[in-house]
């Protein structure tokens, strides 16, 4: 079958999700639209270069990052209001979520000009797709503040937040909050550690704060990309005084004599109060007898 010429690219903004890691994770529309775009606009140049080598794409681009938002922002502006293309992509992940894009979203919208998303990866709903933790609500909340003061202001002000919290880290910082965390929220709220997503050394930490934090501390080195997510408060209306400190043994001994419910059925309301998954809470039960 021949193939068929692709259509020009119509005027406007495109927001281009890229890898995080992996580069097979690049979709086909994304090569197309970085392609034919007149210019692509990247929070560091170096960096998409590497990728647009990779597909041999030779597409001009410009810097577009925080520190020159503002003023380039308003060049890209006049571009696209001479009618260009303009793709914008950030280092890795959906430009604007906890990277630079949401400000020339706003100039090109209120300019009246279109504004295209061109979906793909984002680390934070990677993470919380394979973390085993409630899916049904989630808080996306980009970086905790880096002063461990705000940090624990920040944490106190979520700590009866139900639904699974998402944040991002730096390497750096990953011991300072998890030890903010076990201090605001309790040691034995669960919690899932994502690094190195899509790539080689790939990893799920598993299990309450407190087990994060002992693992975390062994190590000599943190290093990757983080993504911190933690499970939400239990529910409000739970009467019985339990709190996310009660071991899941406890709690399902006492669902299962106070309300005559099977293990299975103890364990899907547990988990319900807890804000996780029932396999994520099954695998902690097991870790639970194991030690006994």
């Amino acid at each position: 079958m021949r193939e068929m010429p692709e259509a020009p690219l119509a005027p406007g903004l495109y927001i281009v999700a890229t890898p995080i890691g992996n580069l097979e994770d690049i979709t086909l529309r994304a090569l197309r639209v970085l392609r034919q775009a007149d210019c692509i606009a990247c929070e560091d140049t170096r960096q998409t270069q590497k990728l647009l080598a990779h597909f041999d794409i030779h597409t001009p681009t410009v810097s577009y990052h925080q520190h020159n938002e503002r003023a380039r922002g308003a060049e890209l502006l006049a571009r696209l209001q001479q009618g260009e293309s303009l793709a914008l992509v950030s280092d890795a992940g959906l430009p604007g979520i906890s990277d630079p894009g949401a400000e020339i979203v706003q100039l090109a919208i209120a300019a009246g000009i279109a504004v295209t998303p061109i979906p793909g990866p984002c680390a934070a709903v990677t993470a919380l797709a394979a973390a085993g933790l409630s899916t049904e609500r989630f808080l996306f909340l980009g970086f905790a503040p880096a002063r461990a003061g705000e940090r624990r202001s920040f944490f106190e002000s979520l700590r009866s937040e139900r639904a699974t919290l998402v944040f991002y880290e730096a390497p750096h910082r990953i011991l300072s909050t998890l030890e903010d965390a076990v201090a605001v929220f309790g040691a034995d709220r669960h919690a899932v550690l994502a690094r190195e997503l899509t790539k080689i050394h790939e990893e799920f930490l598993r299990g309450p704060l407190h087990e994060l934090l002992a693992a975390l501390r062994d190590r000599e080195i943190q290093r990757g990309e983080m993504t911190l997510l933690l499970a939400g408060a239990p529910d409000a209306d739970t009467q019985s005084g339990v709190t996310p400190t009660t071991s899941i043994s406890a709690r399902l001994a006492e669902l299962m004599q106070s309300e005559s419910l099977d293990e299975m059925a103890a364990l899907k309301r547990i988990a319900r109060e807890r804000g996780a998954s029932k396999s994520a809470l099954y695998r902690e039960l097991q870790r639970e007898r194991s030690r006994v």
